[in-house]
């Protein structure tokens, strides 16, 4: 029914939108690297109770658990790794603004890899994205929401997000179920920043209360299994209607901030917002490259 493709929609946007707000909140109290960790065995240790016991689906085949590592190496390892850093020093609303323009990165870097000519549509959407980003971010750094390395690092995230969505469309996955992927490779890109964690852990940093439980009980269950299986339900449904969900990502995600964090709203975030939502419409609606359309089915598809 279309109400409930409606419902569904929303929910997801605002499960998304929620991560970058969760992650300040879990920070107020606990290191990135605690947070991120805790987060991953969490969610994967539940996906892999669900699909194994409850579902009975069969253990990824032998020939499958290095693409299981890579994935989770790109897909969380680096991408959420980085990202839980990089949110230490910018507003939660301009960490989901940036987390917002995902589709189009996918894009650019599926036609570099590829060899694909990018359209005058694509670089339009790429500069719109980029633009709208620094207009919202220019008045956070004034105000000290904001650090110059915080938007690199989060861009460099963003990276290595596209870089795994656009290896997890491109791999043969010998027919296991999504949920087993995600939470084989969730689990795996915890263990990996398990070093981090040990060589960086700080006790007289982290309190384990209720900022810390909140922050990441959130971050492991309402987005990292709920988010992703409103997306899925969503492609299901209509893959291309679905991605037109991630544009109300941007505005849930400052006002979230604004609500719970107290971040500062202004024009310059309106005129942020419109931007980065125009650059998205435009690589959903028209084709960025010669080979591929703007949206992957698979951007969602993580821990």
């Amino acid at each position: 029914m279309k109400s409930n493709f409606i419902l569904i929609g929303i929910i997801f946007a605002f499960l998304w939108a929620s991560a970058s707000t969760a992650t300040k909140i879990g920070l107020q109290s606990a290191q990135p690297f605690v947070i991120a960790v805790s987060r991953f065995f969490i969610a994967g240790m539940i996906m892999l109770i669900a699909t194994h016991f409850f579902l009975k689906k069969n253990l990824p085949p032998k020939n499958t658990w290095k693409q299981i590592m890579i994935y989770g190496l790109l897909n969380v390892s680096i991408y959420l790794g980085l990202y839980v850093i990089g949110m230490q020093k910018i507003s939660a609303g301009l960490g989901t603004l940036a987390v917002g323009m995902n589709p189009v990165l996918i894009s650019f870097m599926g036609a570099f890899f590829f060899k694909q000519k990018v359209t005058g549509m694509g670089i339009l959407s790429l500069l719109l994205c980029l633009l709208g980003i620094f207009i919202a971010a220019y008045p956070l750094l004034r105000t000290s929401y904001a650090s110059i390395d915080g938007i690199v690092i989060i861009f460099i995230s963003m990276m290595a997000y596209s870089g795994g969505a656009i290896y997890y469309s491109r791999t043969d996955w010998k027919g296991m179920d999504i949920l087993t992927i995600n939470g084989w490779q969730t689990v795996a890109g915890g263990i990996f920043l398990l070093p981090f964690l040990f060589f960086t852990y700080d006790p007289a940093k982290n309190i384990y209360d209720t900022h810390f439980w909140s922050g990441t009980i959130w971050l492991a269950i309402p987005v990292s299994i709920g988010a992703v299986q409103c997306w899925m339900i969503l492609l299901k449904k209509d893959a291309v209607k679905a991605a037109y969900w991630l544009f109300l990502c941007p505005v849930f995600g400052f006002l979230l901030a604004r609500i719970f964090l107290k971040e500062p709203l202004s024009l310059f975030t309106a005129a942020g917002v419109l931007l980065v939502v125009s650059g998205l419409y435009i690589a959903q609606r028209y084709k960025v490259s010669k080979k591929g359309a703007g949206m992957d089915n698979s951007i969602m598809d993580n821990g």
